[in-house]
């Protein structure tokens, strides 16, 4: 399935190729983000009703962080943990990143309660989330990053949580 948003479908690939199900189709009734649902871990995309593509990246940090003997399982609202919610932003901020994305898309100024900004400042000094990303083996911090051999957060060194 290809979307009619360049940046919805350039999303899109990168969550399909780590291992995260999208699907465009119709979203009813009130989700947490507008056009946005999740249907057994897939994440659905309802491009009329979607108001703000880099969501996409956020709610698919939720099902990335999730157990994956969970993951499947999931529906419908999945931010309701408030480890997990930190997790998704770390996440979901790296990920623009990687996409080279302005982590602003995701981030915008309609979300987060009013925090967009507050996240956007702390993000680069590996502010939210990013030591419970570096407990689960996903991330790693500048302190640990060099005996790890690899680059810091926001590198990820896995995408989608193990067990």
């Amino acid at each position: 399935m290809s979307f009619g948003d360049p940046l919805v479908g350039q999303i899109a690939a990168f969550l399909r190729s780590i291992g995260i199900e999208v699907r465009g189709g119709t979203v009813t009734g009130d989700t947490t983000l507008p056009g946005i649902d999740i249907d057994h871990g897939a994440l659905i995309v309802d491009e009329e009703r979607l108001l703000y593509p880099g969501d996409l990246l956020h709610e698919a940090g939720h099902l990335a962080v999730a157990p994956p003997q969970t993951r499947a399982a999931l529906v419908h609202d999945v931010g309701k943990d408030g480890a997990e919610e930190m997790m998704a932003i770390a996440w979901s901020y790296a990920a623009a990143l990687h996409l080279k994305i302005d982590p602003a898309i995701v981030f915008h100024e309609h979300g987060y309660r009013g925090g967009s900004q507050s996240i956007l400042d702390a993000m680069p000094n590996e502010g939210i989330g990013v030591p419970m990303l570096q407990w689960l083996g996903m991330t790693f911090d500048r302190k640990r990053a060099p005996d790890a051999g690899v680059p810091p957060f926001p590198h990820m060194v896995r995408w989608l949580r193990e067990a």
